[in-house]
């Protein structure tokens, strides 16, 4: 897996973290976190667009911020657990890789 697959993944997960921002801050402190998470997070997203598929990559950055978002509202915040969720949130993990597999990585060399 290149650098930039790497760097979809880490923007995913500042997504979670500016999504539960989005939720729970409540102090200046807390709000200028959130800010950072989503200036970082959409950086890095269209860095990666310029080696990778736009649509995969936006399709993986979904994907993986959704499912971190609902595994972290069940596992900090105690929301519970549904079966549902869980089956839904492994079809979509299926999907994401499926995209990734069937993505050729065309990484120019610089």
């Amino acid at each position: 897996m290149n650098r930039y697959w790497w760097m979809v993944i880490i923007a995913s997960l500042f997504e979670v973290s500016w999504v539960i921002g989005l939720k729970h801050a409540d102090s200046v402190l807390d709000w200028s976190g959130t800010i950072l998470a989503v200036v970082f997070s959409f950086y890095l997203l269209l860095k990666t667009g310029e080696k990778l598929p736009v649509g995969t990559a936006y399709a993986v950055f979904v994907g993986l911020g959704t499912t971190g978002t609902v595994l972290s509202e069940s596992i900090l915040f105690g929301q519970p657990f549904e079966i549902g969720k869980l089956v839904l949130i492994a079809i979509l993990l299926f999907g994401v890789i499926g995209l990734k597999i069937v993505t050729e990585d065309k990484e120019e060399h610089v």
